[in-house]
């Protein structure tokens, strides 16, 4: 049990670690932060003809073709496609984890990593540290960011723990802040990871299948609390998910991506009012527009097939 436990704690330290540094965005001496010309319109998120290939000669493995994208500022946009088709390269791309091959990647109006900024991330597996308290989990970016960092001793247990508590309540776990990772359930998990990415105030927020490993019923249910944290917080949001329902739900924009090496075959505005509720992507115009998004992955498989055959 013990020895589970440090295992455990270890790999969630590693991969906290990841997205910490993430959150930071530190500067990089190959960036010369050159910000978008005077008079052009500057996105949150914007790639120009960005290409990414990893590896190689022989050994190179073409994972993004060239792909151009704008996201405004506050607008939430999905990413849907096949297994493998970059959807997770284009949000590597964006946090400054993965560099292009070629092309440009500017966000908040320079090259990714040429200045930092507060960016929040969620992965799939809700990476708690299982030593800390939930409350001192989410507290954590207030530790590593500036310019919560450099109060981060005064402030930890007043109004920083104020802030983590307010947001546990907006997602339903008022007085759950004193538990540990491993008193709570997977949904409640998530939800807390949800908090901590928000904690810091990011201008952005970058979610890889946050729920794909949750029930249908926990999935639904936090679908509605992501909705109402960015109708609250308003940050940029750049979500990867396999699950067409949760896109339409959730998403501004949706875009269809090819089969790898990945590319934009489809941007579409999801149109349907706030707030959205569970019932409407059972109405026949949500149907429409799952079928809509399916026929267009499905025909990139096919194209894909075709191609390899």
């Amino acid at each position: 049990m013990v020895k589970s436990l440090i295992f455990r704690g270890a790999k969630a330290g590693i991969q906290l670690a990841c997205t910490l540094a993430v959150m930071r965005m530190h500067p990089q001496d190959q960036f010369d932060g050159q910000p978008v010309p005077e008079g052009t319109a500057v996105s949150a998120i914007e790639l120009s003809e960005a290409v990414v290939t990893f590896g190689r000669g022989d050994r190179a493995v073409p994972a993004l073709s060239k792909t151009t994208l704008k996201i405004a500022d506050g607008e939430f946009v999905a990413l849907v496609g096949p297994s493998g088709c970059g959807k997770s390269t284009i949000l590597r791309l964006v946090s400054g984890l993965v560099q292009p091959t070629s092309g440009v990647v500017i966000v908040g109006g320079r090259e990714v990593a040429a200045r930092a900024m507060r960016v929040g991330m969620a992965f799939q597996n809700p990476t708690m540290l299982p030593w800390m308290t939930i409350e001192r989990n989410i507290m954590l970016p207030l530790k590593i960011v500036e310019p919560f960092r450099s109060s981060f001793r005064k402030l930890r247990n007043t109004e920083f723990r104020d802030k983590a508590n307010a947001l546990l309540e907006q997602v339903g776990l008022k007085g759950f802040g004193n538990r540990y990772p491993w008193q709570l359930s997977g949904g409640m998990l998530q939800r807390a990871n949800l908090c901590r990415a928000l904690i810091h105030q990011p201008r952005m927020l970058l979610l890889d299948e946050p729920f794909g490993a949750l029930d249908q019923f926990t999935r639904e249910e936090l679908w509605a609390i992501l909705q109402n944290l960015w109708m609250t917080h308003r940050p940029t949001v750049l979500l990867v998910t396999h699950d067409l329902r949760e896109a339409g739900f959730l998403a501004s924009r949706i875009c269809v991506m090819s089969a790898r090496p990945g590319r934009i075959l489809d941007d579409s505005r999801v149109e349907f009012a706030r707030p959205r509720t569970v019932a409407m992507t059972f109405e026949p115009h949500f149907v429409a527009l799952n079928q809509k998004l399916r026929a267009f992955i499905e025909d990139a498989r096919s194209a894909a097939t075709q191609g390899t055959g």
